[in-house]
């Protein structure tokens, strides 16, 4: 049995555990944490979804508890596999006790979350909930009715507004305070933490669509660069960079291969492999950490036009080279003035101007000079007088079109053609921009999230169902440098690819895909049909999940790099509680497949700041700051606190509750 599935009765039932997760949502998201908490951290688990059949339409199936059974029976099976194999679970991390056959994940149906659905699920004894609905209104309603009826749960929340989300998690955090006088700080900290999906998958995304290889997590003034490396021809050495994170799959340089995934076994991706791996793979390409060190802080995402655009953006090129050639012509009459009748420049240059205008005296009685001056004026007034008129047209157009959406320029190339302006689609469009990348978004719908984004921002924008015939071509996808489909169906982002290849059969194309394996065989084919263009497909809630069951644990990662479709998370580990890393060199700490440190905050407890890279005033002349380069035999203290690299399990290792193992 893959799930225990029950709708709510009228008479809500308590539920019969204590001390475990509850998980409340209505899309991938909400099904991919389950599998995380359940299957990698070994957590018990409650899932709430919404019903899947419309009483209304009772022909339609459960699509919403029969796909997440089905995402629970594939973990469950490739978990097994991979432990039945003698292998390190399913992202190579250890295997320990968090294995699928212990118990499954319980499921429970509810068409909101109210008092009676947490009854149900059992939110009054529960250590966290994550409340992550698409729609941020009902999360939010669901928080505030959470923290009601247990104040000391952890709540995790999914939001895609930021400042809106620091002002509930600073509210809820308050409630929790004044409903358990004395709580500990420690737990209040972390009492209620805010996410979105959207930021968390959108820097990756980026960099998948930008260069195909390069990973960047930047994040609380940190930055970490990693980046594919192809295998070394004969005689070449490979630059290990300043470690190795990661072997790709023995497949990945075969046209006829796949991206590696949880259930790709031996051949899949291996994490943070050991030097005896990196050295007996041959053949197979390599994730290197190329740089480590402290990020300056983001700027604005760079404006292309708007309400402060410069003269450049209102008035047309050749309107403004009228203006100038008419200003030159009234200097150059001005000079012929000075000169010929001997007046002074700035006398001069009035009598040039009232001519101009047509205001002055005729000049009869002057010298012929003058008449001829005179006379030039007039015509260069003429001149101006449609120049005005050309102008305030100009402005008004202007002004007007400021709000509608731009179109792709004629001469553009070298851009990415986003397909999709949702959630996902904004934020990867704005981390785009701040990179500087040109951009054109295809979207069918005028009311989505993106537009007005897109709009402030002056990204061209094409209207239109990407599937229909012609609105690719508008898009410049022929002189594009690479193809990111993030809309929410694969069938759309698959269609988009394969006639977006038709059209540019060596374009750069990274699309978004749910399914393990739809992925693997859309890589496969495409790889065959295509094996000199570069294809990378990618699941938004595979690289959001690791994020929200960490904090469901009372922590936060700094980021999370893909490597194939497994994902690689970085983490700032206090060292004091781990006896997997307290006491132990550097060297004796990395476990293979599980965790490696990468580099140690020096700066002294007392001194630390929450932001991991800046440090409080110091009254010392300790050194403060980050260590990249750690000598292999420095001993972990139990103060020193590190970041790492892990996997999903083995971060999970790291982070389980003292309690879970009562729990199982």
């Amino acid at each position: 049995m893959l799930g225990s599935v029950s709708t709510l009765p009228q008479q809500p039932q308590r539920s019969p555990f204590s001390g475990h997760m509850v998980v409340c949502g209505d899309d991938a998201l909400a099904q991919r944490l389950a599998v995380e908490l359940r299957y990698v951290y070994g957590e018990r688990v409650t899932l709430l979804l919404p019903p899947g059949r419309d009483p209304r339409r009772p022909e339609l199936p459960l699509t919403q508890r029969g796909r997440a059974a089905t995402l629970f029976g594939r973990m469950s099976a490739a978990m097994n596999r991979n432990l039945g194999n003698g292998g390190n679970g399913a992202d190579g991390g250890s295997g320990g006790d968090t294995g699928a056959g212990v118990e499954a994940v319980r499921i429970l149906e509810a068409a909101e979350p109210s008092d009676e659905a947490f009854e149900e699920a059992g939110v009054d004894t529960a250590a966290a909930l994550a409340l992550v609905y698409d729609d941020d209104e009902r999360n939010i309603r669901a928080a505030l009715t959470a923290r009601r009826l247990n104040p000391r749960v952890r709540l995790v929340i999914r939001l895609y507004n930021r400042k809106l989300g620091q002002y509930l998690e600073t509210l809820l955090d308050q409630a929790a305070a004044v409903a358990v006088p004395g709580l500990d700080p420690t737990a209040l900290d972390t009492s209620t933490t805010v996410l979105s999906d959207a930021d968390t998958a959108a820097p990756a995304l980026a960099a998948t669509a930008l260069t195909g290889s390069s990973k960047v997590v930047q994040t609380e003034g940190l930055l970490l660069r990693a980046v594919e490396r192809t295998p070394p021809r004969q005689g070449e050495v490979a630059d290990p960079g300043l470690c190795t994170l990661a072997l790709l799959s023995s497949t990945t340089h075969d046209p006829a291969g796949a991206e590696g995934s949880d259930s790709s076994g031996a051949e899949g991706p291996q994490l943070l492999p050991d030097q005896q791996s990196v050295a007996a793979a041959t053949g197979r390409g390599t994730v290197v950490l190329e740089a480590i060190r402290e990020a300056a802080p983001d700027g604005p995402a760079p404006r292309m036009g708007g309400r402060s655009a410069p003269l450049s953006q209102i008035f047309s090129r050749r309107l403004r080279r009228s203006v100038l050639g008419v200003a030159a012509a009234v200097l150059g009459l001005a000079v012929a003035s000075t000169l010929t009748t001997g007046e002074p420049p700035l006398h001069a240059v009035y009598l040039t101007l009232l001519d101009l205008f047509a205001m002055g005296d005729p000049a009869i009685e002057d010298s012929a000079a003058r008449q001829v001056i005179q006379l030039l004026s007039g015509v260069a007034g003429l001149m101006l007088l449609p120049l005005l008129v050309a102008g305030v047209l100009e402005a008004f157009g202007s002004l007007r079109t400021a709000s509608a959406l731009r179109r792709p320029p004629r001469g553009l190339s070298g851009h990415v053609v986003l397909l999709g302006l949702g959630k996902i689609g904004t934020r990867v469009l704005v981390r785009l921009r701040e990179l500087n990348i040109p951009v054109v978004c295809v979207e069918d719908d005028p009311a989505a999230r993106g537009i007005p984004v897109a709009r402030r921002l002056q990204v061209p924008v094409v209207l239109g169902d990407v599937t229909q015939e012609g609105v690719l071509e508008a898009a410049k996808i022929q002189r594009s440098r690479a193809l990111l489909a993030l809309t929410s169906s694969d069938t759309t982002n698959l269609e988009a690819t394969l006639y977006a290849r038709s059209v540019k059969p060596d374009l750069q194309v990274a699309l978004r895909l749910f399914d393990d394996e739809f992925a693997t065989a859309v890589y496969r084919t495409l790889r065959t049909a295509h094996p000199q263009a570069l294809t990378r497909s990618r699941s938004v809630s595979h690289l959001a999940a690791p994020s929200f069951a960490v904090a469901m644990m009372g922590r936060q990662i700094l980021g999370a790099i893909p490597v194939e479709r497994k994902v690689m998370l970085f983490a700032a580990i206090q060292v004091a509680g781990h006896p997997q890393l307290e006491g132990r060199t550097v060297e004796q700490a990395f476990r293979a497949g599980a965790w490696r440190v990468l580099a140690l905050d020096a700066t002294p407890p007392e001194d630390r700041h929450p932001d991991l890279t800046t440090a409080g005033p110091t009254s010392s002349d300790r050194p403060s700051g980050l260590i990249w380069d750690l000598h292999p035999g420095y001993v972990l203290r139990a103060e020193d606190r590190v970041v790492i690299a892990a996997t999903r399990r083995g971060l999970a290792e790291l982070l389980r509750r003292r309690s879970s193992l009562t729990h199982r």
